[in-house]
């Protein structure tokens, strides 16, 4: 009965979060639309050139939907995201028509492995070096990946991707420089090609779990019932591992929640290093041809990624902790 209860709970508080989440992505949409709809200038002169005759910069605005009111734009733009639709790019003109999802579905895809390979390697490498950091507190090792963390943690992403891309591409010549991949590459073309970028984002990301999973452990290793559990004469490893890091699980859940979302909505600065061609790089075209569908579709997809991570580190923590319900 009681274990019926608990999961209830845990149901009704994931589904406040869930339509907690509906509620911002929806709040986010409006910002992005009329956000972008305030930028200066006409999007059909724009793209047309200086060429374009009024007339055809009049048959192109309403061919575009630009000469509706904003608010029937919106709903327009709503209503296709709602059924899977992300519109037609500026770029769709004199009978060649693209779509928005054929403009960043592959790019999408790439980002998606370039995250993935890293958190594979990066989510358990930091929390590994993390608990080995407050295993030995105090000590040379636990010194020394504190500084090489916080020296990590002060390099800019472009200045560690340089760094790398000099020492390891240009001088010893052991990896791609520029991680461009093509769709009909096997697996390990890729992945040598993404060597520099991933060790550039696992430097940045790692360094910061690292230090997070360290003080979680930390704060939870001066708890009382620790120090009962030294009395009886566990070991520390034990003690770490049994007692420790289950009860120093959810800060450490949403720290990797945090640079997982890193992982795909903020890596625009590596993959334009590495001319890495992901979603980020697809944003900065697009902001460059002024392709405003695009640009909307891109920002929206940056959102929801990072509310339904966050999300998904919400139901991680209270599933492996729930006496956070009680807490909040």
């Amino acid at each position: 009965m009681r274990t019926h209860v608990l999961r209830m709970l845990v149901l009704r508080m994931l589904a406040v979060r869930l339509c907690f989440g509906l509620a911002t992505l929806f709040l986010v949409s409006l910002i992005i639309f009329f956000s972008v709809g305030l930028l200066p200038g006409d999007y059909a002169s724009e793209i047309l050139g200086q060429g374009a005759t009024p007339e055809a910069v009049m048959r192109f605005r309403h061919e575009l939907g630009l000469d509706q009111s904003a608010i029937h734009r919106y709903l327009v733009w709503l209503n296709g995201i709602v059924h899977g639709d992300l519109g037609r790019s500026y770029a769709s003109h004199d009978g060649n028509v693209r779509m928005v999802a054929d403009v960043i579905g592959t790019r999408l895809q790439n980002s998606f492995f370039l995250a993935g390979v890293t958190a594979l390697i990066g989510v358990p490498l930091s929390v590994a070096l993390g608990i080995t950091a407050a295993r030995f507190q105090g000590g040379w090792l636990d010194r020394g990946m504190t500084s090489a963390a916080l020296a990590a943690v002060s390099c800019p992403e472009f200045f560690m991707a340089y760094l790398l891309m000099l020492v390891l591409s240009v001088n010893y010549h052991l990896f791609y420089s520029l991680a461009m991949i093509e769709p009909q590459m096997g697996l390990g073309t890729k992945l040598m090609r993404i060597v520099l970028p991933v060790l550039t984002l696992i430097l940045i990301i790692s360094a910061h779990m690292m230090r997070m999973t360290r003080a979680a452990v930390l704060d939870v290793m001066a708890h009382p019932y620790v120090e009962m559990a030294r009395c009886k004469g566990l070991s520390n490893t034990r003690i770490l591992l049994r007692h420790a890091l289950p009860n120093a699980w959810a800060p450490i859940v949403n720290v990797i929640a945090f640079n997982l979302s890193y992982l795909v909505v903020g890596v625009v600065v590596v993959e334009v290093a590495f001319a890495y061609p992901g979603i980020g790089q697809t944003m900065i075209d697009a902001v460059r041809t002024r392709d405003v569908p695009v640009i909307q579709a891109c920002a929206l997809i940056f959102a929801a990624t990072y509310i339904v991570v966050n999300l998904v580190a919400d139901a991680v923590s209270i599933a492996t902790n729930p006496r956070l319900m009680h807490s909040r």
